[in-house]
């Protein structure tokens, strides 16, 4: 996809919602894209994660130990800011479920990226808040 195009879609995620357009174009023009085949596992448990990714179009599935959470993640969602923030390893494999296109942003970049963008940094920090409670809540 070209970059505008990938600027565009930025633009219609949450998490990067109070950027401006030439923000989003910086964006698209600075990280690259990825696509993985549906099946391609994106992190590997256990192995160091490298990387935030964004899903742009497409579905992951999470799996714990070889077996599907049952947690699925779709556009605007994001994977792999743990391990990358943490320093360590993936506590799970994500696998494309379909052709999942992911802007990946390298985790020596994220900081600074983050620090820069404060509103996206809160964006995600809600959206972490959100994936413990319900990861809490009684059953």
């Amino acid at each position: 996809m070209d970059r505008d195009g990938v600027a565009a879609q930025l633009g219609e995620l949450a998490l990067f919602a109070d950027l401006s357009w030439p923000e989003l174009e910086r964006v698209a023009h600075t990280f690259d894209e990825e696509a993985f085949e549906p099946g391609r596992r994106v992190l590997r448990q256990g192995l160091s994660g490298s990387a935030l990714y964004v899903i742009l179009d497409g579905s992951a599935t999470v799996h714990l130990d070889d077996k599907e959470e049952g947690r699925r993640l779709g556009r605007g969602e994001f994977f792999g800011e743990i391990s990358v923030l943490m320093g360590e390893a993936p506590t799970a494999d994500i696998r494309a479920e379909t052709l999942l296109h992911c802007l990946v942003i390298p985790g020596d970049q994220l900081e600074p990226f983050l620090l820069d963008h404060p509103n996206v940094m809160l964006r995600m920090l809600k959206a972490e808040a959100r994936r413990v409670r319900g990861a809490s809540r009684w059953r």
